[in-house]
């Protein structure tokens, strides 16, 4: 039977990156986003529709259509801070839409792997690398709705076979600002193209932090999808933790004009934990996967994003 790729959330950052590599296989892919959001960008061997995965009747209608064999489950909101203000909307797109697609595979008895994005948020804090057997404990609604997505993927009796790539932190061209590396780089851009004074206000930067490029982790997905034994979990991460001050020194030293850093605690999260970093022991010695693309590499890719940007506004 030949293969039939979806990808949900295709659109956006992670999912777009994870287009792009498939789209090198040389498979035709079928890729979701959101009814009116942002136009996709064109990518030779994608057929993209829009499609609301609150609706229940139209997801469903959609699967039967297409009958994929391979469904990347990337849409959802992936946000932690916003996730306290907008806990509703999260909820729903990350746990409704994740029912909506599961059961439509189930209802409609379509053999499909699937892989799901989840997030190394779902575990109790640690002074060490965590392992997938760590104890889960959701600190945030953003936390608490991907717990919520995998358990929804995992119990679905005579649905489909889910696997879950707990992914730690990952960046990258066409990350949102909101993330804090692709904030940094934006306003190391936007002050180059003289849009702001060369002052930069920043929260905490003792923070350390698992950090993978994006390119690096949607391969790791395809791996996962393709390789990984169904119904397993696996970390997505690089067992290396980078402090979020050198983060941002390796990218002011790639600044063209000298910028000058300001705290503000307005910007500090009263849940920030000290460290995240995971053990990719599993995905290593099973999958044979590890990240490629070296930290410097993704911060130059990343402020080269920022600045084509501030160039065309």
């Amino acid at each position: 039977m030949s293969r039939r790729v979806l990808v949900t959330g295709a659109a956006g950052f992670a999912g777009s990156h994870l287009v792009d590599l498939l789209a090198g296989d040389g498979v035709p892919i079928v890729a979701w986003h959101r009814p009116g959001g942002t136009p996709p960008r064109e990518v030779r061997g994608a057929t993209w529709e829009g499609i609301d995965l609150l609706d229940r009747t139209a997801v469903r209608a959609a699967l039967e259509r297409l009958r994929p064999t391979d469904v990347y489950h990337c849409a959802g909101a992936a946000h932690v801070g916003r996730s306290w203000g907008s806990s509703e909307p999260t909820f729903a797109v990350n746990v409704r839409g994740t029912h909506h697609v599961i059961e439509g595979l189930r209802d409609a008895k379509i053999d499909a792997r699937v892989l799901i994005p989840g997030s190394a948020m779902v575990y109790a804090s640690s002074s060490g690398p965590i392992r997938e057997d760590h104890p889960l404990l959701p600190a945030s609604p953003y936390a608490l709705s991907k717990l919520a997505q995998e358990l929804v993927g995992r119990d679905n009796p005579g649905g489909p076979q889910v696997s879950i790539a707990r992914a730690f932190n990952h960046l990258g061209p066409r990350q949102d600002p909101w993330f804090v590396a692709s904030g940094f780089a934006r306003r190391v851009a936007d002050i180059e193209a003289g849009r702001w004074e060369p002052v930069m206000a920043v929260g905490n930067l003792d923070a350390r932090r698992d950090l993978t490029d994006v390119r690096d982790t949607v391969g790791a997905y395809r791996q996962i999808l393709e390789r990984g034994a169904p119904g397993q979990t696996y970390n997505v991460c690089s067992g290396r933790a980078i402090v979020i001050r050198e983060l941002l020194d390796m990218l002011l030293a790639r600044a063209r004009v000298p910028i000058r850093i300001e705290p503000d605690p307005a910007r500090y999260r009263p849940n920030d934990q000290p460290l995240v970093v995971g053990d990719p022991t599993r995905i290593r010695d099973e999958l044979g996967w590890a990240p490629r693309i070296a930290i410097e590499e993704t911060l130059d890719d990343l402020l080269e994003f920022w600045r084509a940007i501030a160039r065309q506004t």
